[in-house]
C-alpha cells in the first residue's frame, strides 16, 4: 500500500513538473514574440516619422527661404 502511495505521489509530481515546464515555455514564445512584434511596430513608427518631417523639410514649410 505505501509503495502504491509513494508511486502514485512520484507520478503526479513527475506530471506536475512537466506541465509547469511547458506553461514556461508557452510563456517564454509569447513573451519573446511580443517582444519582437512591439519593437518592429516601434521601428516602423520612427521610419514613418522621420520620413515625414524630410518631407516636410523639402517642401513650403522648410525653414530656409
Amino acid at each position: 500500500m505505501l509503495k502504491q502511495t509513494l508511486l502514485y505521489l512520484f507520478l503526479s509530481a513527475l506530471f506536475i513538473t512537466s506541465g509547469c515546464a511547458e506553461l514556461k515555455d508557452a510563456g517564454r514564445t509569447i513573451g519573446h514574440t511580443t517582444r519582437d512584434v512591439t519593437t518592429a511596430i516601434g521601428h516602423a513608427s520612427r521610419d514613418a516619422a522621420k520620413s515625414v518631417k524630410a518631407e516636410l523639410d523639402k517642401g513650403e514649410w522648410a525653414n530656409e527661404p
